[in-house]
């Protein structure tokens, strides 16, 4: 099974990274979520088990 983590930017301009990992459909339901809520640089990426990304700055 892939792993799928989240970058994105918050509203007030702080990178973020999700603290946990997704399946394909979980993380793109998250990203719909994060968009929502006024984020930007959204971005679905491919994690290997027990890794997590760093924020994009």
């Amino acid at each position: 099974m892939q792993n799928y983590s989240l970058t994105w930017t918050d509203p007030d301009g702080r990178p973020r990274a999700s603290a946990v990992a997704y399946d394909q459909p979980s993380a793109a339901e998250r990203k719909t979520e994060l968009e929502d809520a006024g984020c930007t640089n959204v971005e679905i990426v491919e994690v290997k088990p027990g890794e997590l990304p760093e924020p994009q700055a």
